[in-house]
Parts: structure tokens; C-alpha cells; sequence
């Protein structure tokens, strides 16, 4: 079946050992919580970010596989390429009449990845409309509450000959940073065939999405975020685009639990997935990517 004749949702689990998956500007860069249940998060803006890098690494060179929301981009200067490739005049805040709207906003769907598959505001000054995206992802929340470690750090170095001086050769500075001991977290996505057909997000599309959330963290690797990977994506699929079941129903089948007789959880392995996949309903598939 193909991404416009059937609906997918799925789970995604990744861990984290000794690293932060996603700081807090507001909180000093601290891994982000739950103040009330001390779980961890990860925004659907991060894991869209990973996405967005492991694509331009991978395949930034083959037609319609640019992104469009990457570090430095000029966003006017990409909407006029589409109004440079369909001919059509642009003015100022302003989408074209009739059929023009349509083309120059097909064009950037058609030619960034990011565009087709999660959606765009492009109402600058040079105005190439707004795109619903078919793939959304919840912010990631981790299994148990996670307990973040603040670490303290020196730098030996030394940045002019007047900090060097002050310090009368002692050139250590002292610096903080923060990490989580371990967490293994669980986002949950969702695909709409319908808007999948809007935008052009194809089959091949979301195999390459699919890849991403595999591989990303293998290419995305800092001494700030640690030890970080993919442990399971369990994917479900419809027989048709309206879906034979509600979305929550199925996600929660899954179930992750710690397993008996650990109190810190410190690796993957300290934690059961389970699936029920008793009762399922007809028309709906369960695939183990990994």
C-alpha cells in the first residue's frame, strides 16, 4: 500500500546515556523536564532538526531533496526561485491570482524535502503561501523521570594576552554543562495520506524519513549530547487513508516497562517493549523497522 492510500502512525524510542538530548534556553541549557513528573522532553522541533541535517548529509544533492529551514538560509531568497522557475510576477506580502498561488507554492514543495513533509509557513515578503505537512511528531518524553547531572568543566586556554596576565599562568576557567545519566524516551508520529497527496510526499519520501529517524544520531554525534540512538520504530499501517482504528488505540499497545528488580535504569536493556498484538484490528499492519 502506498503513503497516499494508507495512514501511519508510529512509535519512536531513542536513549540518551551521559549527554543532553535537547537543552532549555530558558533554564540555562539544562536537559528539558517535566517540573511535574521529572520526565524528560525532547521537542518535535529537535527531532524534525536531526531529520532536517541527516537528509541535507545524505541526499542534499539529488533534486527535490533540499531543505529549506537549514542554518544561515535566506528564505526570500528561496521563494524567489520559485517565482523565477514558474515565470510568475511576485508582489509584495502578496500571493499571485489564480493558478499562480498553486504553482509557485507546488515548486517549493516539489524541491525541498522538509517542505513536503512537514509543512511550511512562507508568508514573507516574497510570499510563496503555507503548506500543511502529512508527518507530525509529539515532543519526545522519556519512560521514567530522568535526574540531570551538572558537571563542572575547565578550559586550560586562554582567549587575549590581558586574560592570560590576570591570571598570572594559571589559565584554567571554570565552565558548567549538564547531562542525564540515562533516559530512553518515546515520541509518537503521525502521516496523513491526505495531505501526503496535497504536498507530493512520496513513497520513496518516507522510506528516507524513516531512514533518518534509524541513522540520525550515528551523524549527529557532540560530546555535549553523549551517547544517543534508535532503539525500536514500530510503525502502523492502515489499509486505507481514513484508517481502520483511532490513532491512540493503537499507539498505545506499545508499552515499555522497567524491568523488575532495577531501580536506576542505566541502559536499553534495563527496560521490556512489548506489542499487543492480539485483537488487531482488520486492515492494519505492524511493522518493526527496528
Amino acid at each position: 500500500m502506498g503513503i497516499h492510500e494508507s495512514r501511519i502512525e508510529f512509535v519512536y524510542l531513542f536513549d540518551v546515556r551521559n549527554g543532553n538530548p535537547n537543552g532549555d534556553p530558558d533554564a540555562g541549557n539544562m536537559p528539558r523536564l517535566d517540573p511535574e513528573t521529572g520526565q524528560g522532553l525532547v521537542t518535535d522541533v529537535c527531532l524534525k532538526r536531526k531529520v532536517r541535517n541527516f537528509i541535507e548529509l545524505t541526499r542534499g544533492g539529488e533534486p527535490g531533496y533540499e531543505i529549506y529551514v537549514r542554518e544561515k538560509a535566506v528564505l526570500n531568497q528561496q521563494h524567489s526561485r520559485a517565482y523565477e522557475a514558474t515565470g510568475i510576477k511576485s508582489e509584495s506580502k502578496k500571493l499571485p491570482k489564480g493558478d499562480g498561488a498553486a504553482a509557485v507554492t507546488t515548486w517549493m514543495c516539489r524541491n525541498f524535502f522538509d517542505i513536503r513533509t512537514f509543512g511550511a509557513v512562507m508568508t514573507t515578503d516574497i510570499n510563496c503561501g503555507q503548506v500543511r505537512g502529512p508527518v507530525q511528531l509529539t515532543f519526545a518524553e522519556s519512560i521514567d523521570a530522568i535526574v540531570p547531572t551538572e558537571v563542572a568543566v575547565t578550559r586550560m586556554a586562554v582567549t587575549t594576552d590581558a586574560e592570560a596576565e590576570k591570571q598570572h599562568g594559571d589559565n584554567r576557567t571554570m565552565g558548567r554543562k549538564y547531562i542525564v545519566p540515562y533516559g530512553l524516551y518515546a515520541a509518537r508520529g503521525f502521516i496523513s495520506p491526505h495531505l501526503a497527496k496535497q504536498t507530493g510526499f512520496s513513497d520513496a519520501d518516507l522510506e528516507a524519513f524513516f531512514q533518518a529517524l534509524l541513522l540520525m544520531f550515528d551523524h549527529d554525534r557532540s560530546a555535549a549530547r553523549g551517547e544517543m540512538a534508535a532503539r525500536k520504530l514500530i510503525v502502523f499501517r492502515h489499509r486505507s487513508p481514513l484508517g481502520e482504528a483511532p490513532a491512540h488505540t493503537l499507539l498505545e499497545r506499545v508499552k515499555v516497562h522497567r524491568k523488575e528488580g532495577v531501580s536506576a535504569p542505566r541502559r536499553f536493556d534495563d527496560y521490556t517493549v512489548t506489542i499487543t498484538r492480539d485483537g488487531l484490528p482488520d486492515g492494519v499492519e505492524i511493522e518493526e523497522r527496528l
